[in-house]
């Protein structure tokens, strides 16, 4: 066992999160998944509950509406279903968005 009192500062807590805001991966994920569900072909009872359960601080694109950080997790807990909808649309932006979102935030 070590022996060593290395002090650890508060800021360095989680560096693998510094300077990655997402809130606004989330938000880049829901506004391709809108988009795509403007297609009536592509929604469902499922994508609708969903619409229903987007956090208001994703439509006023305020971080401090969302301290509960709901949106992340709405995006991070549907996150296969998402991608197998931006799969079916072959929409390779919002495959990029989702993936970016679970590798940086899920």
């Amino acid at each position: 066992m070590c022996d060593c009192k290395k002090e650890i500062k508060v800021d360095e807590s989680y560096v693998s999160f510094k300077n990655i805001n997402c809130f606004e991966n989330a938000c880049q994920v829901v506004d391709h998944l809108l988009r795509v569900l403007k297609e009536t072909q592509y929604s469902n009872a499922f994508w609708e509950r969903f619409v229903e359960r987007i956090p208001e601080g994703y439509y006023l694109r305020d971080p401090q509406k969302d301290p509960k950080e709901e949106l992340l997790y709405l995006v991070c807990s549907c996150a296969s279903m998402i991608g197998e909808l931006f799969d079916r649309t072959e929409d390779e932006d919002a495959l990029h968005a989702l993936e970016k979102c679970e590798s940086e935030c899920c």
